[in-house]
């Protein structure tokens, strides 16, 4: 099975702070749903309650430590193989966080999509270093926030170098 992780991630590898995101891109939020839209994306519990609702269009699963945790939308499972086991849409499956499932994931991917956001946040949940010897760069778009609050960010795609 394919897996592919996504994330945005800052400078100094803040995925998340307080629950949500640091920050509000538009375009990286319309490249999520372009790229995860009819597969299954696979989360933490944190991160499932981050978000308004189960993901449409998206096979939802939750990994969760209390098998009864309520999920309406999602299936939930106790581990990341179960989570691999349950994907019933076509590959690849998305792993999208948080930070405690991307270290699980990392080793097990083939591709990551990050959204590399070119100035550092204050948060709690990071991304784990990708190694240059085990990942290579085949895709980078670079872009701008616009406005007094700007900053620069690239949308890249990494493989798993063989």
């Amino acid at each position: 099975m394919r897996l592919e992780l996504i994330a945005a991630v800052a400078r100094n590898g803040v995925i998340g702070a307080g629950g949500a995101m640091p920050w509000h891109l538009s375009e990286d939020l319309r490249r999520f749903r372009a790229l995860t839209t009819g597969h299954t994306v696979i989360m933490g519990r944190r991160t499932w309650e981050s978000l308004p609702r189960a993901l449409p269009g998206r096979q939802n699963v939750v990994v969760s430590r209390q098998r009864e945790y309520p999920a309406p939308g999602a299936t939930v499972v106790g581990s990341f193989a179960e989570a691999l086991a349950q994907a019933a849409l076509p590959e690849p499956v998305f792993c999208i966080g948080g930070g405690e499932l991307f270290r699980i994931a990392l080793p097990l991917s083939d591709v990551v999509h990050l959204t590399a956001i070119d100035r550092d946040f204050p948060g709690d949940a990071t991304f784990p270093a990708l190694d240059p010897a085990h990942w290579r760069e085949t895709e980078r778009e670079a872009h701008r926030k616009p406005g007094p609050d700007g900053f620069e960010y690239a949308f890249i795609t990494c493989e798993r170098a063989r």
